[in-house]
């Protein structure tokens, strides 16, 4: 990704192309391909003179990505999903297993890890009236 005054010489070069092309022409590209626009034309700020605010000490203005809403819906073929946000803020592992409490007055659902005793013993119940 070019910066700086490589960065203002290549994308004038390149003024006669669409933005995504010169983009592209200047190296802002995900490793899945996809134009790093933001990027981009940050830089091209930063390049021109202007000092733009750091994510941190601007008070939180820079994204963080999709956050967790701690909300979900019963999708339309019943299933329930907890995503990525939700295990990897819990510190759950791929393959670790749970034992599944459906509580009938709250009507909750908990999600109780399983132990090595438990995995070989008997059958956990999954209701509790």
């Amino acid at each position: 990704m070019l910066i700086g005054q490589e960065l203002l010489n290549r994308a004038r070069s390149l003024s006669n192309r669409s933005e995504d092309e010169i983009a592209r022409g200047c190296g802002y590209v995900g490793p899945s391909g996809r134009v790093l626009r933001k990027s981009f034309y940050k830089a091209l700020v930063e390049a021109k003179g202007y000092k733009l605010p750091s994510a941190s000490s601007s008070g939180g203005g820079g994204t963080r990505g999709r956050q967790a809403e701690f909300k979900t819906r019963v999708h339309g073929n019943g299933n329930l999903l907890i995503g990525h946000a939700y295990t990897r803020r819990l510190g759950l592992e791929p393959g670790q297993e749970f034992r599944i409490e459906l509580r009938q007055d709250s009507r909750s659902i908990w999600l109780l890890p399983m132990d090595n005793k438990e995995l070989k013993g008997s059958q956990p119940s999954t209701e509790n009236d």
